[in-house]
């Protein structure tokens, strides 16, 4: 059997093995999940609900354990990793609220009485990324599983373990057997599985806009309902009115948390001229402060790279004589580490325009409203952004025009369990959280109902 190495990043160290899916334990699954569907769906909404919080109750009572596994598993700094578990939690208590609000309507019409049902998919496949596992595990798989579904959870190759142990927790909150399973394995087999099964009527998919594209094609084959949240390349547009310091102090934050591998990262960092000068005087520091080292830590702010590969990735976009307008340091020996650094947009080269991944941005000046409106927007990508400015006026015009899904004024948030998330372009399709996010793992049923004589 086939076993997936779970490697701690920061100290290159082997920390647990994990059996691979195939595509035959994908089968066996789908037919386990379809049978508990129907009796997750046959439960009355405020029995749902209910376990549903018991399920956010559990995961609460094991916080710090999640937290320190993501620790080990990703390299995450120990805060960011407790705001995960967190936010898993936060996210499972949000969904329970929706379950007896995902009403149909009545719709007046001649002849008779019109009504829409709101009725769950069946099966979901969520395929999630190794460098947020447990949230964006939780993004698809909550609202799924509060609509009505059963859920199949691909983690990452490289970060299984926080998925399984939420399986175990959902266990035993008293979820139906079957319903909610986790599949480690790899993207050809147990994704690929999943992806094709003609019993999993949505797959939702975040990674790669490469295999997200390739993912889209294989699900048309079945007409399949999908989700993409994909790659970013989000511009932070700082104008001269803006408060610097505060812009300049916030900046790192945008692009090295996580250490850079955030689809939301604001790696092209865009200066009106006349401040330009002001401001690198005050990102240098900035940058500097936003301290690398041991994940466990709760005084660090930056981990490592999630693997010896996304480093050479990132090395690859970042050449020895590239030209760096601040270049932060990284500690050294073993583990994944990559410093801070900053580029300034003239010979950039891949790091300009391609998503890196890494802890890299890219400094570039503009002129006007209208220059920094076309640099935002000169990239295939379109998931998030922020504007740094005093003016409201100006805000909202740069807000409307920039391409993005998810944009913040004078702030660099993006993600809340209680607003839609998604992008433009290349950056996906549909929306997670928010109100609506039930709403997208269901079908619309209309039904006529004649009361003519």
């Amino acid at each position: 059997m086939h076993q997936l190495r779970v490697i701690n990043p920061a100290t290159e160290e082997t920390v647990a093995t994990v059996p691979a899916a195939t595509a035959e334990d994908v089968a066996t699954a789908v037919t386990r999940a379809a049978a508990a569907q129907r009796t997750w769906a046959a439960l009355a909404p405020a029995d749902r609900a209910r376990l549903l919080r018991r399920f956010a109750a559990a995961v609460d009572g094991r916080l710090e354990e999640l937290a320190r596994l993501e620790v080990t598993e990703a390299g995450h700094p120990l805060g960011n990793a407790r705001w995960e578990a967190g936010h898993v939690r936060d996210l499972l208590d949000y969904a329970a609220g929706g379950v007896e609000r995902l009403t149909g309507s009545q719709i007046p019409v001649a002849g008779g009485v019109n009504l829409t049902f709101r009725e769950p998919l069946g099966v979901v496949a969520v395929i999630a990324p190794w460098n947020f596992p447990m949230p964006i595990a939780a993004w698809g798989t909550a609202p799924a599983l509060a609509a009505g579904n059963a859920v199949l959870l691909k983690p990452a190759e490289t970060t299984p373990l926080t998925a399984l142990r939420l399986a175990e927790l959902a266990r035993e909150a008293g979820l139906p057997e079957g319903l909610f399973q986790v599949l480690p394995g790899t993207g050809p087999v147990a994704g690929n599985a999943l992806v094709e099964h003609p019993d999993v009527a949505k797959v939702v998919f975040t990674g790669s806009t490469a295999v997200g594209k390739s993912v889209m094609a294989k699900c048309a084959a079945h007409v399949k309902r999908v989700t993409l949240e994909l790659g970013g390349k989000s511009p932070n547009i700082v104008f001269a009115d803006a408060d610097l310091e505060r812009a300049a102090a916030a900046a790192p934050g945008s692009f090295l948390d996580n250490t850079g591998q955030d689809c939301c990262a604001r790696s092209r960092i865009l200066v009106q001229s006349s401040a330009y000068d002001r401001f690198m005087e005050l990102l240098e520091p900035a940058v500097h402060a936003f301290t690398a080292g041991d994940p466990a830590d709760p005084a660090t702010l930056m981990g490592p790279l999630i693997s010896a590969a996304q480093r050479e990735r990132v090395r690859s976009h970042v050449p020895e004589d590239a030209p760096a307008a601040i270049r932060g340091t990284a500690p050294a020996g073993r583990g994944f580490w990559y410093p801070a650094t900053v580029l300034d947009a003239a010979g950039a080269g891949s790091a300009a325009v391609e998503e890196v991944f890494g802890p890299v941005a890219v400094v570039q000046r503009f002129e006007d409203e209208a220059e920094a409106v076309r640099l935002a927007n000169a990239t295939r990508y379109g998931l998030s952004g922020s504007i740094w400015t005093r003016d409201t006026g100006r805000a909202l015009r740069v807000s409307r025009a920039v391409a993005a899904g998810n944009l913040s004024v004078n702030s660099h948030s993006s993600v809340r369990y209680s607003t839609p998330f998604g992008g433009y372009k290349e950056s996906g399709i549909g929306r997670e959280l928010g109100p609506g996010a039930l709403a997208a793992f269901t079908e619309t049923k209309n039904v006529f109902i004649s009361t003519e004589d």
